[in-house]
């Protein structure tokens, strides 16, 4: 595989779980340098000392600010008024589950958001968690619940598709073909391989979950080895280190990658930003059907919180239909509430609801235990990729 250097560009957008771009202002928010933390913020209102405080981890760009956002005060701050608590969140350095895990004999935090369908079952299996079935889940499909933690260990609060984004003079070039081919395609055409930006499976989630797709697609719908896409793309994919570098470069003027691997939902925030027109984006498209791997986020209660009861309710308010509303521009992802509308930008979008998704094909242990076990997913393309470093 190709390595390369991070674009010139700003990134457009951020999917949830990556790093935050900047400090945002939050209505009477406290903020102070932790080495272990990317930064601490406490939502407090003008009540007397002496209430409780539930601490929640999450990562930086949750709600679309860098560990604090404008939204953090309807969301943390409401509840806070709500139940005479005061919030205070953390956006820990590395992953939410190995910041779970370091504490797991003295918790720090009560809940987590931001747990996807890679981490979930990590934190799951790790007996970090909580379950809890909340009512609200009644208005979530049953599919999302299942195929992010079957035990209600994590509450689903958004989902989307990782995609392929591509550009209109690429899709010209291939006389609209990039809009319904698959990974074989790319396979079978080097050019087009050459062509693609990906992030790195053992760095970054987003190349995680890349692989669980193209794994699932190869066994379950080809049935064929997966190994097979990888070993004919080795040296032509370029891949970077993140999301942000990789997104950053497909967004570049010049000699920008004609494909990204990125989010179904990106056409929809180039709508909203007024961009449109730019790219779009697929899925994986055989025989007629279009496959595509869910992206699903969820919160959990963290096992020997003292505040049960406070960290239901906090979870409950998560899937509230106040709190979902602001997700589909902020988070760029689909609410897990069905009740909830999406904002006209989104008819920009492909419509997710014809995308079969391949994560029912198998379970989310079974996603775990196939990347992260020794010689797994994750080794096995390791061994691939390093045959061109």
């Amino acid at each position: 595989m190709q390595s390369t250097s991070p674009g010139s560009a700003p990134v457009a957008r951020r999917p949830p779980g990556r790093v935050g771009r900047r400090f945002l202002a939050v209505v009477i928010v406290l903020v102070v340098a932790l080495p272990a933390y990317g930064a601490y913020v406490e939502l407090t209102s003008l009540r007397p000392h002496g209430e409780p405080t539930i601490t929640v981890y999450t990562y930086a760009s949750f709600l679309g600010g860098s560990c604090g956002s404008p939204l953090f005060d309807a969301v943390f701050g409401a509840f806070g008024r709500a139940h005479g608590v005061h919030v205070q969140v953390l956006c820990p350095a590395g992953t939410l589950v190995t910041a779970l895990a370091n504490e797991q004999n003295a918790p720090v935090a009560d809940v987590v958001i931001g747990l996807d369908e890679v981490t979930a079952p990590q934190a799951d299996r790790l007996g970090l968690l909580v379950p809890y079935v909340a009512p609200g889940l009644a208005h979530v499909p049953a599919a999302i619940v299942g195929e992010l933690s079957p035990d209600h260990a994590v509450t689903p609060y958004e989902y989307g598709y990782l995609a392929i984004d591509y550009t209109t003079s690429f899709a010209a070039a291939t006389h609209g073909a990039i809009a319904s081919s698959a990974f074989p395609q790319i396979a079978a055409n080097l050019s087009w391989a050459r062509g693609l930006m990906i992030e790195d499976p053992p760095t970054d989630i987003t190349g995680e979950e890349l692989l669980a797709w193209q794994v699932a697609f190869y066994q379950y719908v080809l049935h064929q080895p997966w190994q097979s896409f990888w070993n004919a793309v080795d040296g032509s994919v370029r891949v970077a280190p993140d999301w942000s570098t990789a997104f950053g470069a497909f967004t570049s003027p010049g000699a920008a990658p004609a494909m990204v691997v990125s989010y179904l939902t990106d056409p929809a925030y180039a709508a909203f930003t007024n961009s449109s027109g730019a790219f779009n984006a697929t899925v994986s498209t055989w025989n007629g059907t279009q496959y595509g791997w869910r992206t699903i986020y969820g919160a959990g209660i963290v096992r020997s919180s003292p505040h049960l009861a406070l960290d239901r309710a906090l979870l409950d308010w998560l899937i509230s239909g106040a709190v979902q509303s602001l997700l589909p521009t902020s988070e760029w992802e689909i609410p897990a509430n069905v009740t909830v509308p999406l904002p006209a930008a989104y008819a920009a979008m492909p419509n997710a609801t014809l995308v079969r998704p391949l994560n029912d094909f198998t379970t989310p242990n079974a996603t775990d235990v196939g990347l992260h076990s020794p010689q797994g997913w994750l080794d096995q393309w390791q061994g691939i990729a390093n045959t061109h470093p």
